[in-house]
């Protein structure tokens, strides 16, 4: 429940619409932004924000958000592109828009969890890197090929006498004045610096005619009359976007729910993971069909938003209503926009990424935060489709690399107490005589639980114990698998006259046992206990007897 003052419905009316106005002056300027970073012309990204501003009212859980193209997106519908044209881009969105929705039935709201922090912390500084990068020869009015780092690097070196100095200078100067509004004016919350900018440039072009001197416009933007039709292209296309959908979908939805789940927190709301799936599907499902960019929640919109005063989801649609009008009024003058401005913009816009503070901090937390520039470096060496690739690839690894380790600890009883605590950290805890007592740190599940067994197997034969108490806390749940290595467990200490104790079964576990026909009298049947205190009184004076 928000914690916010209530409003009358007058104020509140009135505050949403200003904050949509508010935020299709950055949505605007950040959409052509990010139609060049992706290649297309700009139409294409507007009608993704417009689709985007009105389909996620419907769906989505916060009434922040601002579902439009970003710019880790568009870069990967860039890289994408380069394989099979932009038809091949449009393909992806449609199909990780389905994925959304395949994820939303299935009530997969936590695969933004396996995404790491310092991976999307080093994924969005080497991306944040690359698209400035490439927004360099645009400044310079050269051409520079290059979809990676270095050679993207040696290509402007090579262009660099052929700078048109001209384009140089308004790119410099537009640059200069975005940073100076953007750090001078910080207590003008509402003022919209990149649009500010691109109007000063739309207004330069037209004065002093800076298409006649060699400086490169956008264009004339063509107004696309919405065909709902699938894209059509080569099988191998085809399946090559399916295998970059799932890397898409969690790049999107990782970064969509942080900036959702970061305002609601600090309002006091309650968001849905698994609705904003629902949205997140429903917008790129359906901008992909009229062939716009993939759209996602960020953060620098949603701020906007939640800065400029909206109060409800219907600030999006006044935003979209706002930026309908901006299209309607405004295409000549967007026509007219310089490139070099357009490109000193996209810098601006992403100049705050560029000192890796936050990859820095999580580098000196320690732990998984070599990710972090392992993340970066992917990007900066691959590109970066397969950097994005490697740093959820990385995540996925390290998840199953912890999962899968049989990570066991000793327990012993702490004087004076009932309670069984880690001997290797509590010097005061003593072992049990006869009985060696173990707690797997993780979840027995089919990649580790043989593993595990084993290791307390040879425990068990190294300490001569005649009774294995196994604490299970950690496990809500057993697979196949599991089961089956824990009945094999049972009759090899059985063989040797070792008897198995279960304690601290939860219930679902128990039942899993239950079907498989380890909880009766019967051998391989075992005991079963809700404390480890409990098993311990029950360990038998004498050995099992071996069949």
């Amino acid at each position: 429940m928000s914690t916010a003052q209530p409003a009358s419905p007058r104020n509140t009316w009135w505050a949403d619409l200003l904050a949509g106005i508010s935020v299709a002056g950055v949505l605007l300027p950040e959409s052509v932004a990010y139609a060049a970073i992706a290649g297309v012309a700009p139409m294409h990204a507007l009608l993704a924000a417009l689709i985007g501003l009105c389909l996620y009212p419907c769906f989505g859980s916060s009434r922040f958000a601002v579902v439009a193209p970003t710019s880790s997106a568009a870069a990967v519908f860039a890289s994408t592109a380069a394989i099979g044209g932009p038809v091949m881009g449009y393909a992806l969105v449609s199909l990780t828009g389905a994925l959304f929705l395949v994820a939303a039935a299935l009530r997969a709201g936590f695969l933004g969890a396996f995404i790491s922090r310092p991976v999307l912390r080093g994924f969005a500084w080497a991306l944040a890197l690359t698209i400035m990068l490439k927004q360099v020869p645009l400044l310079m009015g050269v051409h520079a090929s290059g979809a990676q780092f270095g050679p993207l690097v040696w290509s402007l070196f090579i262009a660099a006498p052929q700078t048109h100095l001209p384009s140089l200078a308004l790119g410099v100067v537009a640059l200069l004045l975005w940073l100076a509004l953007y750090h001078g004016v910080q207590r003008w919350r509402f003022l919209p610096v990149s649009l500010v900018v691109l109007v000063l440039g739309v207004m330069a072009s037209a004065g002093l005619d800076l298409g006649t001197r060699g400086v490169a416009l956008v264009g004339d933007i063509h107004w696309q009359a919405l065909s709902w039709s699938p894209p059509t292209m080569h099988t191998d296309h085809w399946l090559r976007a399916m295998e970059i959908a799932p890397a898409l979908l969690l790049i999107l939805f990782a970064e969509s729910w942080g900036s959702v789940r970061s305002l609601a927190l600090q309002n006091g709301d309650k968001v849905d993971a698994n609705r904003e799936l629902l949205a997140l599907g429903a917008a790129n499902v359906a901008s992909g069909l009229v062939q716009g960019l993939p759209v996602g929640a960020g953060f620098s919109a949603a701020a906007a938003n939640h800065a400029a005063g909206g109060r409800s989801k219907w600030a999006g649609v006044a935003a979209a209503l706002a930026l309908a009008l901006l299209l309607w009024l405004a295409r000549p003058g967007i026509a007219l926009l310089p490139v070099p401005v357009l490109a000193a913009v996209v810098i601006g816009i992403l100049s705050h990424n560029l000192w890796p503070r936050a990859v820095l901090a999580s580098l000196h937390l320690g732990g998984d935060a070599w990710l972090a520039g392992a993340a970066a470096l992917g990007v900066l060496l691959f590109g970066v489709l397969f950097g994005m690739l490697l740093a959820v690839g990385l995540s996925l690894l390290l998840a199953m690399r912890r999962f899968a380790q049989p990570i066991v600890t000793e327990l012993g009883l702490l004087p004076g107490t009932r309670d069984y605590i880690d001997r290797s950290r509590h010097a005061n805890a003593t072992p049990v005589a006869g009985a060696l007592i173990m707690r797997p740190e993780e979840p027995l599940f089919f990649a580790n639980a043989e593993r595990i067994f084993q290791v307390v197997r040879q425990r068990a034969e190294a300490g001569a114990a005649r009774a294995v108490v196994l604490s299970l806390e950690v496990c809500d749940d057993l697979d196949s698998t599991a089961v089956e290595a824990l009945g094999e467990f049972v009759v090899g200490l059985q063989q040797q006259g070792v008897a198995l104790l279960l304690a601290r079964v939860k219930d679902r576990p128990r039942e899993a046992l239950l079907r498989a026909g380890l909880t009766g009298t019967a051998p391989p049947a075992v005991s079963l206990f809700w404390s480890v205190d409990d098993a311990v009184n029950a360990i038998p004076t004498t050995s099992a007897t071996p069949p």
